[in-house]
């Protein structure tokens, strides 16, 4: 009985809510024609109605046609910010928790009113406004080709991206407040799912390239670099056309005649400090759009920059005391995440590194060694050209192992007792095999050095009863 009194009492709990909710949407639905409320009055109860609608459970009359469209006549014919602004939140929170109530609110008509209101000095409302019509990205057949041509939604975007860019003046402040932030993140994860999702309507979204790289180059890099607002930008910026056609800037936003390499320096200071931090699996999906940034603003950069991103991206010298990979760099590190068993980010990571090699096979091997060449040139169905050979002549002249990058006077001396002939023998078979296995997958042409030594009368085979022992 005590049991069954229990859940009699959970349902007459939950029956109350469903009850008090009705009671509260029909409150307001008499109210909007009748005026009886005050203004204070209309915002508690859309208060209180959003607190409830933030389980869905038991408040159905939120989450239905009429719910949405009522609440939308209050969000954007309210009398006063904080009744538009009540109502607006609640509409947010019913398309964040029940996706159906997206395409019902699409189907109010409203989302374009929304767009025109976009275009606002309030970071409170910019949030809601942005967030409201990122949600109708997922599951609606909302037009925001016409958002954009009639509701000027680009150019409302590209005010509040202008108005934040403003709020870091050189020398200034590093960061945005707290509400600023959260506004200016919904801002730019409309931008990146209407162009991700319509490639077409992503040129709309052009201008706000200078006020974007203004923003990366003078904000602080975090400790979590890519968790919060640079992530946002960096992903917003990898959906748009970055090259600098005839009239379509200014002057060059990526490459500023001020300092051509600046924006180059901070992104690639801020993959430093994510690969650092980041796990291999926490890297995939932050790193990935940042990787592809980079690739093609080296496809559209002018020789300096170029030079500059192979200087910091590339191995230098100084990794060549170790086989490539070894040491602190950057450059180490990537190549360490590039035979990760993260598919997107290895295979990232070699393209970096392909592109920073002009796309050449032979550039590529030279650049970080064959052993991290192979595989992707194998992946790519890319075969080592026929004169692959001078690669590795070209770095074995330069005392330069081309297997591992390392240079040949830096590699550790054998110091133990020396080989035995059989062992000698061993060894070169190996060495023999592989050499033919590389050969036979096209990686090499040039002869197989133990056949060559044979040729040459510079291997000499054994008796058989030849001492094992003997050097």
């Amino acid at each position: 009985m005590m049991l069954g009194s229990g859940l009699q009492g959970k349902a007459s709990v939950d029956l109350e809510k469903l009850k008090e909710v009705a009671r509260l949407v029909e409150l307001l639905e008499n109210d909007f024609s009748a005026k009886k409320l005050s203004s204070a009055e209309q915002v508690q109860t859309l208060l209180t109605l959003r607190q409830h609608g933030t389980d869905p459970t038991n408040a159905d009359p939120i989450y239905s046609d009429k719910g949405i469209n009522l609440l939308a006549r209050y969000g954007l014919d309210g009398e006063t910010v904080d009744i538009r602004r009540a109502a607006l939140r609640c509409i947010a929170n019913a398309l964040l928790l029940n996706p159906n109530m997206r395409q019902v609110f699409v189907n109010t008509g409203y989302a374009g009113r929304v767009a025109e209101k976009l275009k606002t000095d309030s970071s409170d409302d910019e949030m809601i406004m942005s967030r409201i019509l990122f949600l109708t990205t997922y599951g609606t057949d909302i037009e925001f080709s016409t958002l954009i041509t009639k509701h000027s939604l680009a150019d409302n975007v590209c005010y509040q991206v202008t108005r934040h860019a403003k709020q870091f003046p050189k020398g200034g402040q590093k960061d945005l407040p707290q509400m600023d932030e959260l506004a200016l993140t919904d801002t730019l994860k409309l931008v990146f799912n209407v162009a991700k999702l319509y490639p077409s309507l992503a040129d709309s979204f052009a201008p706000l390239i200078p006020h974007i790289f203004k923003i990366i180059s003078r904000i602080d890099i975090p400790a979590k670099p890519l968790d919060g607002l640079i992530g946002y930008l960096v992903n917003a910026l990898s959906t748009l056309d970055l090259e600098e056609k005839p009239g379509k800037f200014e002057s060059s936003p990526l490459f500023p005649k001020f300092n051509q390499n600046c924006n180059v320096d901070k992104l690639i200071n801020i993959l430093d400090a994510a690969v650092r931090v980041y796990t291999p699996d926490e890297l995939e999906p932050r790193v990935v759009p940042l990787l592809h940034l980079l690739i093609t603003i080296h496809e559209f950069a002018p020789e300096g920059p170029r030079k500059y991103m192979k200087w910091l991206l590339l191995p230098e010298d100084n990794d060549r005391s170790a086989p490539i990979g070894r040491s602190d760099t950057l450059s180490s590190k990537l190549l360490n995440l590039s035979t990760s068993p993260s598919v997107h980010l290895k295979t990232t990571i070699s393209e970096l590194m392909f592109a920073l090699s002009d796309k050449d096979p032979e550039n590529l091997t030279k650049n970080i060694g064959f052993g991290f060449a192979a595989g992707f040139l194998a992946s790519r169905g890319i075969e080592i050209p026929q004169d692959s050979q001078e690669a590795f002549a070209t770095n074995t002249e330069a005392g330069i192992n081309p297997i591992t990058g390392q240079r040949f006077d830096a590699e550790p001396q054998d110091l133990g007792p020396p080989m035995s002939q059989e062992e000698k023998e061993r060894e070169a078979e190996k060495l023999f095999v592989l050499f033919e296995r590389a050969r036979a997958n096209g990686f090499i042409t040039a002869e197989n050095p133990v056949a060559q030594a044979v040729r040459e009368g510079r291997f000499e085979e054994l008796p058989d009863d030849a001492d094992s022992d003997l050097d």
